[in-house]
């Protein structure tokens, strides 16, 4: 198979813990790309965040973010604007989480919270992007492109139990990191966007390679022609995709040493 485009999760996987993309994996994207072959990032964090590191790598593509709610064109044109309804992220807002949960919000390129928690900061420290601090009940009103709540690792999983109970049926729900609860538009996900941005680039499912680490990137993994899982990616999704091939973790530069075995070292460049 002659692969034509490679879909990247950012966080546990292009990144590394540090938040920062290695000079080894960024040239080798950078020698694929020469190639021909396409990049293209896929995450949960908001556009403007993710934009940075794409325009770090000097790559003229897509954008997928917000999981999917967002996607922008090679000349950062939105072309997938997927916002939760009103009432949903009224209801979302209102469902009682317990006081050591922490509520977040993103609306179009704000990223609201109630106050900040230890680590947030430095999360973001690479690409200079940062949340605003505000009381969340007053957005009860407004569309969003994503509601997600952060929390140790049992406390978001009882957390998922009861609340898909509630929005299941409403909602798409995934889980980002053990200690990451996300909520989207009905419908949205990676895969679903992807399959928008490859119908413009006339590029089928098949002819696509994806790198994640998380369940996030499930219906990412599951729709194109060569999915791989990061080393370091979280059991439950290694579990659910316990056919796909696993690489090296994100520390050790997993997708460059993977992408260099297919697309430099086979070819004979």
């Amino acid at each position: 198979m002659s692969y034509k485009l490679v879909v990247c999760d950012m966080d546990g996987t292009l990144l590394t813990s540090n938040h920062k993309i290695s000079d080894y994996t960024a040239d080798i994207i950078k020698q694929i790309e020469n190639k021909g072959v396409k990049f293209i990032i896929a995450t949960g964090r908001p556009y403007l965040d993710a934009r940075h590191y794409r325009d770090s790598l000097k790559l003229k593509s897509f954008l997928i973010t917000s999981n999917g709610a967002r996607a922008h064109d090679e000349e950062n044109t939105p072309i997938v604007v997927e916002n939760i309804p009103k009432e949903l992220v009224k209801r979302l807002l209102a469902y009682d989480v317990g006081k050591d949960i922490h509520r977040n919000i993103y609306l179009d390129d704000d990223w609201i919270i109630e106050h900040e928690i230890e680590g947030l900061v430095e999360f973001h420290r690479e690409s200079g992007y940062s949340f605003s601090i505000d009381n969340l009940d007053k957005y009860k009103n407004e569309e969003a492109a994503k509601v997600f709540f952060l929390g140790k690792n049992e406390d978001i999983e009882n957390l998922e139990k009861n609340m898909e109970k509630e929005f299941q049926k409403d909602l798409s729900i995934t889980i980002s990191s053990p200690f990451c609860l996300e909520f989207m538009k009905k419908g949205v996900n990676k895969a679903e966007t992807l399959k928008k941005v490859l119908k413009i680039l006339n590029i089928k499912p098949e002819e696509v390679i994806a790198f994640g680490d998380s369940m996030n990137d499930y219906e990412m993994l599951s729709l194109v022609g060569k999915p791989f899982i990061m080393g370091n990616a979280n059991q439950r999704l290694m579990d659910v995709l316990s056919n796909v091939e696993v690489v090296g973790n994100n520390n050790e530069d997993g997708i460059g040493k993977k992408l260099k075995e297919i697309f430099i070292l086979k070819s004979g460049m």
